[in-house]
């Protein structure tokens, strides 16, 4: 199972350092028979992957399936009646959870999206519901999870894509679930995954000693894409000290929110996974497919009004195989095989002009993500040391070239000659 390490800011398991990479699966229990389910999880398993961020009722905005399999027994109005499970559900989960296991993946649940609860902006917004979630039965709900689900150590998502706009949201659902879980089980790994843009948590859940970690999420707008690093930056420095990841970076191929026309291309997804890392979520990172985390049928429809309206997904047979995927993979294998869970943000070291050029080190390296190609420019004599670029789309390699201006105490790299997104690493 995942542990905190104990300088908390990464993860273990079985005693090792590891990376958490996950990939978005939201609409899972709903939507994927258990057929698809094992071919999907032996693919991302093959690539690397060890997390599967799974809602555990129905996604609100998921796309339309010929399956029906429901958490709750279903009102005539559509609406879920809270006071009687449907048992073949969480049984069916079971197995799903099971398959995953025995693969060496992990996943992680969440507990309760944002539409399930009252005066968030998913329950507000005005289309059909599932209904509110009542708070009475919460506690109940998070004993039957955890009694299920707990002996494949999963990592309990509280909450999903949600703000804190009343005490009643925060105390009465999350607090109470964290605590809940926690009862249940001392050892499990919690967190919380909150709105796009969030940039803080209520005082409350920040200070309970029973949240492991934060995840924030730099989201899908093609305006903020910024958040990847401004969020780390303030997360990071966040007391106390937690892990830290970008839980939900735009997805590959996703439509830009709010309809924007253009899409997240591969090369837009491997920046905001490297730019989190370098700028302090080190822990890990989550990718995702559109097509995957709402798992379309492409002769199904898909309301691209629902939520942020995002344009049309692929079909999971497709989204399933984009190429973003292997480079998240890498950038896992890359911090592993490389020990580079130490990073700390050195953006100081910078003297190109823009942000978006992310530059962190440790003792023995210093890793500057490039984005588009420019030359280098860092403060102080690093003219002597052994650089080299790597290019992130064909991973081919480069040694760089530099020089020391002594008046400016500045040394100049060379760009290098790749045409894509690159990373410099300078071996001190």
């Amino acid at each position: 199972m995942f542990k905190v390490s104990n300088n908390n800011r990464c993860f273990e398991k079985n005693g090792t350092k590891i990376f958490y990479l996950a990939d978005t699966c939201w609409s899972a229990f709903t939507n994927i028979s258990e057929e698809d389910w094992e071919y999907y999880l032996d693919y991302r398993k093959s690539q690397g992957f060890n997390v599967i961020q799974v809602n555990m009722l129905q996604q609100w905005d998921a796309s339309q399936t010929k399956l029906n399999y429901k958490p709750f027994e279903v009102n005539d109005d559509g609406s879920f009646n809270y006071q009687v499970y449907n048992e073949a559900y969480f049984e069916r989960a079971y197995r799903m959870f099971e398959q995953a296991s025995q693969k060496g993946l992990t996943i992680a649940l969440v507990l309760l999206w944002s539409n399930y609860l009252p005066d968030t902006w998913a329950s507000q917004m005005p289309l059909k519901q599932f209904g509110i979630f009542p708070k009475d039965k919460v506690a109940d709900y998070v004993d039957k999870v955890v009694e299920l689900y707990d002996k494949f150590d999963p990592i309990y998502i509280i909450s999903g894509d949600t703000d804190f706009q009343t005490e009643e949201v925060v105390n009465d659902y999350y607090n109470l679930a964290l605590n809940r879980v926690k009862q249940k089980n001392p050892n499990a790994l919690t967190a919380l995954h909150i709105r796009g843009r969030e940039a803080d948590l209520p005082k409350t859940l920040k200070e309970n000693p029973n949240l492991d970690f934060y995840m924030y999420q730099s989201g899908h707008n093609s305006e903020f894409q910024t958040m990847t690093y401004k969020l780390a930056e303030t997360f990071y420095n966040m007391t106390p000290k937690r892990p830290l990841l970008n839980s939900e970076p735009c997805y590959e191929m996703m439509g830009y929110s709010r309809r924007v026309y253009g899409r997240f291309s591969r090369e837009d997804v491997r920046k905001a996974a490297w730019q989190s890392v370098l700028s302090g979520a080190g822990s890990g990172v989550t990718y995702g497919a559109h097509g995957i985390w709402s798992w379309h049928n492409g002769q199904l429809a898909f309301d691209s009004s629902v939520g942020e309206a995002f344009e049309s997904p692929y079909d999971w047979h497709d989204a399933l195989h984009f190429k973003g995927a292997w480079d998240y993979a890498f950038l896992k294998d890359f911090i592993e095989r490389n020990d580079l869970f130490d990073l700390e943000p050195t953006q100081y070291l910078l003297e190109n002009d823009t942000e978006d050029i992310r530059v962190s080190k440790n003792k023995d390296v210093i890793l500057i993500y490039i984005p588009s190609n420019i030359n280098i420019k860092l403060s102080g004599n690093l003219s002597d040391k052994k650089m080299t670029y790597l290019d992130l789309e064909n991973k081919e390699r480069m040694e760089a070239a530099a020089h020391y201006l002594a008046q400016k105490n500045q040394t100049q790299i060379q760009m290098h000659r790749f045409v894509k997104d690159a990373l410099l690493i300078i071996n001190l």
